[in-house]
């Protein structure tokens, strides 16, 4: 059988063949991409000629497409779709795709090259796009160690491998630690408080598995209503304790060590680098630009929120001391039960009043016709385009002139092979080609929503809806990109950038004239009432301070590990307690710990980045209030917003591109404002 990878796809848009891919091609194909990559990297540096922007850098940046391809695709899936034989893939190849990497970043001859196109890029005419690809090539193979001694480029290449090595297992093993677990429920009594939707669900579990009864698992779609509806506070204390201790038990899936080992070494490495903290230098290639600036926003947000996300927590603390008496000591497993109940009572807002108007589809209406109303965009399913699994859906996305505009994949429930949380990626990015053509995106969304049942179909939670519309916001980003270099293309921005188009798209969701497109009660097809539209607004800012400070403490957690100038050997658990004390509103329990688990920071892009979150719910807040001014489905605005900041990618500083969209740098008052903080 031939290899789907080593020859043209011969698909509709070029489409990944995922319908033809075996296990058995990875291997091959990686290292025949790193074969013909090496080939390539030999040709620039042989090249007798001078050395120019079109025979170096263009040159580099074509380089290494088989590879690219290959490996997209494989680690795409591994978060995706994974199983025991790509984890061992992963595990034999890392090393040498890290070491492969290494081989690149540290040539001396290509280095060299690099740098005499870098120092006379002032008299090179080029545009501000090839400017910011030469700068990123340069910096990018000086932040890889290009300019280290052969000494410490031997050390460098040591850390780069260790750390790939390091990152695939703390993934692997929190995705088999959620796994493992699950609580099985015989007794009728001990589902008392679940919805009728917690309930099913358990129930389709528990038969998936071949199990009587009811399954809760640690995946959020069972794990979240369990822990705010559920009566049975000890059920909910063993069911906390489970999810907020995965990876510290004293089994092969520990990540404790795992922990102090990747702080320590991406510490040493940004040392080896001239930087005294990895936050250093994570940091200058953001817009915070550095520590002090994250830690200023991080304090004015403490400062501005802690009064009323204390005001919150005593409200809450008040009414589960009227309903089980003054002794009760409200714990971090009733936190988020008592709060529905408060939540309920000023309200009149239940979650789960909310889902029969929130089926999936009819979401995937609202979102995709959201766009369409902005942006004249339209979707259309084609059956043709092969998917990874069945529940994943292709659709061809054209643009308002007709033409084709991307592909976008939708992949929206758990299961075994699927980490958990939500995320965009791509499948393929977008470039221009030499000869003008426009090589379009292959997008990607995954989430991990209610399952539809037996009985049911998919009915969403207000906070799914929510997450759906902050991951097409980033789908948006990366469609529209318009860019000549896939380097600077779609979501290839700084890290403290990206978030902006998710999250500007998160504040349509509690605007009626959006939910009046979509929100229809599943069965009787009736428009969600005006009163129901009025309490999801009303409770928009229910517990916002509270959450504001889940996320400032979890922002300063970070920058605690990536601040640090000397090795760590301490407790991992006391370190973290200590670190975001100062955001925390309810008791810590000293058994808990969310390091080893908090994949972001350990195991994602969000090393020293956290603080991303809030940084770019500034900038969206601040962008929205145009959208307010002048009309939430105003085209002018969404049309400047795509020209201005969708299609640019990366090819400007994301301050000049935000200046040019709203006019002025951002400030916090908008967000406080939306908060209800500040009036």
């Amino acid at each position: 059988m031939s290899n789907p990878f080593l020859e043209p796809y011969h698909t509709l848009h070029d489409a990944t063949p995922f319908d033809r891919i075996q296990l058995s091609d990875y291997e091959p194909a990686m290292r025949e991409g790193m074969r013909q990559e090496d080939e390539e990297i030999q040709q620039i540096i042989n090249n007798p000629e001078t050395p120019t922007f079109a025979n170096t850098i263009l040159a580099l940046e074509h380089a290494g497409k088989l590879l690219d391809k290959v490996t997209t695709v494989f680690f795409n899936l591994i978060s995706a779709e994974t199983c025991d034989e790509m984890d061992a893939i992963a595990e034999k190849m890392m090393p040498e795709l890290s070491e492969h990497g290494n081989n690149i970043s540290l040539n001396e001859k290509l280095f060299a090259r690099i740098r005499q196109v870098y120092e006379m890029r002032n008299t090179l005419n080029l545009t501000t796009e090839e400017m910011r690809l030469l700068e990123k090539t340069y910096d990018g193979f000086i932040r890889n160690g290009a300019n280290l001694s052969d000494q410490d480029k031997e050390t460098f290449r040591k850390i780069s491998m260790e750390l790939s090595s390091l990152t695939l297992k703390f993934s692997q093993n929190h995705l088999k630690e959620t796994n493992k677990f699950e609580l099985q429920l015989t007794d009728k009594h001990e589902l008392e408080g679940l919805p009728e939707s917690a309930i099913e669900a358990a129930a389709q579990t528990a038969r998936e598995k071949g199990k009587e009864g009811w399954i809760i698992t640690l995946q959020a779609p069972s794990y979240v209503p369990f822990m705010k509806y559920s009566s049975r506070r000890d059920l909910r204390q063993k069911l906390y304790m489970a999810y907020n201790t995965q990876c510290t038990h004293d089994d092969e899936l520990n990540n404790l060590e795992i922990v102090k080992q990747l702080v320590n070494l991406r510490m040493q490495l940004a040392q080896l680098l001239g930087y005294k903290t990895y936050a250093d230098y994570v940091l200058r290639k953001r817009m915070a630009e550095n520590s002090e600036h994250v830690y200023h926003l991080l304090n004015q947000l403490l400062e501005a929120y802690t009064p009323t996300a204390h005001k919150e927590v005593s409200e809450i603390e008040a009414l589960a001391h009227r309903l089980e008496g003054n002794d009760f000591q409200l714990m971090p497993w009733d936190f988020s039960y008592y709060a529905e109940k408060l939540k309920n009572e000023k309200f009149s807002l239940d979650e789960e009043l909310l889902r029969p108007y929130f089926e999936l589809n009819q979401v995937k209406k609202g979102v995709f016709g959201l766009a369409t109303r902005l942006y004249g965009i339209t979707f259309k399913e084609n059956h043709d385009i092969p998917v990874y699994h069945p529940d994943v859906q292709a659709y061809e996305v054209f643009d308002k002139d007709g033409s084709y505009l991307a592909l976008l994949y939708t992949d929206f429930h758990p299961r075994a092979g699927k980490r958990s949380g939500a995320w965009m990626t791509s499948y393929k990015e977008q470039w221009i080609e030499e000869n003008g053509t426009n090589s379009r995106p292959h997008v990607s969304v995954t989430m991990n929503f209610t399952k539809p049942t037996e009985d049911k179909p998919a009915l969403l939670t207000f906070s799914e809806v929510n997450t759906f519309l902050h991951e097409f916001g980033h789908a948006l980003h990366g469609m529209f990109s318009n860019t000549r270099f896939q380097s600077t293309s779609g979501t290839n921005v700084y890290w403290d950038f990206v978030e902006l188009p998710s999250q500007i798209m998160e504040n349509f969701a509690i605007e009626k004239e959006f939910l009046n497109t979509f929100a229809r009660h599943y069965q009787t097809r009736e428009p969600m009432p005006e009163e129901l539209l009025q309490r999801i607004i009303d409770a928009s800012n229910f517990n916002v301070a509270y959450a504001c400070l889940r996320q400032v403490s979890f922002g300063l957690l970070d920058m605690a590990w990536y601040t640090r100038e000397t090795p760590f050997d301490g407790d991992v658990k006391a370190y973290e307690k200590a670190a975001w004390t100062r955001a925390q509103v309810l008791p810590q329990l000293e058994e808990t710990c969310m390091s080893v688990q908090f994949g972001h920071i350990m195991s994602g892009g969000y090393s020293a980045g956290y603080y991303s979150y809030k940084w770019a719910e500034v900038l969206d807040a601040d962008a929205f209030s145009v959208f307010k001014e002048k009309g939430i489905f105003n085209t002018d605005v969404a049309q400047s917003f795509r020209d201005n900041i969708l299609s640019r990618g990366g090819t400007e500083h994301p301050m000049i591109l935000y200046k040019r969209f709203r006019g002025q740098e951002p400030t916090i008052d908008a967000l406080l404002k939306r908060n209800g903080i500040i009036n």
